[in-house]
């Protein structure tokens, strides 16, 4: 079974809009309002404090009750150093894929969910479906804690939310939360010849990642552990330093970008508070002998908590008829799901591509999934449709 024209029209034009997280994103999104608009669909546009970029939140159906939310973030990663065969921003077809920036994370799954729009409104729909487009989730899930913040106080709001990020169309019920930190230690310049009279920025960064190294070891020896992810623990991965400026002078500023990835029942704040005891305890005396105006400072990148909701759950027992699937999964890659779901709804992950695609060049989503996908609206639709839906 192939996916439909409509949809594959709609995955192109999609894919067309430059929408790198670092750009605005309004181009696609007032596509997308237009494109509802000539339906006969109102949408709500939560903007950021720019005014550059928005998410948009629609209802197809009654706006007297809640219904399931069909939501995806609409911006991608770079193309910046990367080798593509084919223009990344025009899709292009071969050997049954669609190749094109997005194309499996994540506007595939946006771009049927609106090619089903007419389907959705043909259909009497006893419980609405609610459609959720947000920005910047590929660096920190950040414009979607906006709409959230608002959507509580909407008149029509979602019983529970479906994120359509690439999972090979499997259903995922779990994810590992996120915290990223950014760590500045301050020194002492010195000649290199009269390296004890500095404080050696470098070497104190060092300390710091030894440990952060010590804690993720025990993480992967003692646990605790979840044998449903690929890795079944917390890791602690340190990805960025910078730091120095000439061999012959004792370095005065450093700093190192670190994360903990996090399974249920870890506290990642406590994990912070480990690497803070110990800086206050080891480090910084020993800076401070030297001088005062010595230091090490911390900054949050971004953070975002994990998902976990429970396998006998109505929606997740919902999403694998759906899905047509027996099994779920938990997946270690972090999603906006995590966000929803703190804040009081429900939520699943489930759509087209594979994570093993996304970011790289020559990212492609393959036909069958696509068409696995808009089956799986259709069931959707069919259960909005019953007068029993939940």
């Amino acid at each position: 079974m192939s996916p439909t024209s409509r949809s594959l029209d709609m995955i192109r034009k999609l894919v067309a809009f430059d929408t790198t997280s670092r750009n605005s994103n309004l181009q696609i999104i007032d596509f997308i309002r237009d494109y509802l608009a000539s339906h006969g669909v109102t949408s709500q546009m939560v903007f950021d404090e720019s005014g550059k970029k928005a998410n948009l939140y629609a209802t197809l159906g009654p706006t007297d009750r809640p219904g399931i939310a069909l939501s995806g973030h609409t911006d991608v990663v770079p193309i910046d150093g990367q080798e593509w065969s084919s223009d990344p921003w025009t899709v292009a077809e071969r050997d049954g894929r669609l190749y094109g920036r997005g194309t499996s994370d994540m506007k595939s799954f946006l771009a049927i969910t609106l090619a089903m729009v007419p389907e959705f409104l043909a259909r009497p729909l006893q419980q609405p479906i609610h459609l959720i487009f947000s920005y910047d989730e590929e660096v920190g899930c950040v414009g979607v804690r906006r709409l959230i913040a608002l959507l509580k106080d909407f008149p029509v709001k979602p019983s529970a939310v479906i994120i359509g990020e690439p999972t090979d169309m499997k259903v995922i019920v779990a994810h590992k939360g996120k915290k990223s930190v950014r760590a500045r230690v301050r020194g002492l310049e010195a000649h290199s010849s009269l390296a004890p009279k500095g404080v050696n920025a470098i070497e104190y960064a060092a300390e710091m990642i030894a440990f952060l190294k010590r804690m993720g070891q025990r993480c992967a020896k003692d646990g605790p552990f979840d044998e449903a992810y690929d890795v079944a623990h917390t890791t602690v991965h340190t990805g960025v330093i910078h730091g120095g400026t000439a061999l012959n002078i004792v370095p005065k500023d450093c700093y190192f970008d670190f994360e903990f990835r996090y399974i249920g029942g870890v506290d990642p704040e406590a994990m912070f508070g480990e690497l803070q005891a110990f800086v206050d305890r080891e480090l910084l005396p020993a800076m401070h002998a030297v001088s005062p105006d010595t230091g090490i400072s911390f900054e949050e990148i971004s953070a975002f908590p994990g998902l976990d909701m429970p396998e006998e759950a109505d929606l997740v027992v919902l999403a694998k008829k759906l899905a047509g699937a027996n099994m779920v999964r938990k997946v270690a890659f972090g999603t906006e799901a995590g966000l929803f779901q703190q804040a009081g709804w429900p939520t699943i992950i489930c759509g087209p591509g594979s994570i093993a695609q996304a970011h790289k060049p020559d990212e492609w989503v393959s036909l069958d999934q696509l068409a696995q996908c808009e089956r799986f609206m259709h069931r959707l639709l069919d259960r909005a449709c019953e007068k029993t839906a939940a």
